[in-house]
């Protein structure tokens, strides 16, 4: 069988150490791997498998702490990330076991954040959300859990949501034209219908700072601007 007769630290990645089987450079491996074994110590075929396997994850579990060190993830986004890199379903289920039994993946902490974060920084209506995370592969009853924790005031969020795109129909004077520009903005941005109402009413009025309009009842909505 092979025999280890050097065992030696990388010189650009201090975690990692050169196997030298025979005199001969063999394969790499992470520190806490390369701790176990011993120079002299001979290695059978199956025994050096198994140590690539478990090389392997470790290299897949490093790149993703590096994708997590950007930002938070989904369990769904880190499957399709290391699937990407060519890495087997096994590596990816001890991967993604891993990384919960560590909390640094969690899918409901997730939603919850990134609904919190989209209301303080980009206005979003219910149905953008739903599909926003159903995109990232949150679980339907995940997302309906985290919606109702965040207890969302959608007509103020079309408020905020619309104040920059007002300002861009400064120079429409007609109620049906700015209604349907402005309803449709926000259409496409995920909010019902009676937030968008109230949003296009709380701007008219406080462009006009009056409560005379036509009725917005029957206005349809082009989605083109």
């Amino acid at each position: 069988m092979p025999k280890i007769t050097r065992l030696e630290r990388q010189k650009l990645n201090k975690e990692r150490v050169n196997v030298y089987l025979d005199g001969e450079f063999a394969f790499g491996l992470a520190l806490v791997e390369a701790a176990r074994l011993r120079v002299g110590q001979e290695l059978s075929d199956s025994e050096i498998q198994a140590l690539k396997r478990r090389d392997t994850y470790h290299k897949a579990f490093d790149r993703v702490l590096r994708l997590l060190g950007r930002r938070a993830r989904t369990a769904h986004e880190i499957r399709d990330y290391l699937r990407k890199h060519g890495y087997a379903e096994t590596i990816i289920e001890q991967v993604v076991h891993r990384l919960h039994d560590l909390n640094l993946l969690d899918d409901a902490a997730f939603a919850r954040e990134w609904i919190e974060n989209r209301s303080r920084h980009r206005p979003r209506g219910r149905q953008a959300l739903i599909s926003e995370l159903r995109r990232k592969g949150v679980a339907q009853e995940t997302i309906e859990a985290a919606l109702e924790n965040a207890n969302l005031d959608e007509e103020q969020l079309a408020i905020e949501a619309a104040e920059r795109y007002v300002q861009r129909l400064g120079t429409v004077d007609e109620y049906a034209t700015f209604a349907r520009k402005l309803g449709a903005y926000l259409a496409r941005r995920g909010f019902s219908w009676h937030a968008v109402r109230h949003a296009v009413d709380h701007y008219w009025q406080q462009r006009l700072h009056n409560d005379v309009h036509p009725n917005f009842d029957n206005e349809e909505w082009n989605t083109e601007e």
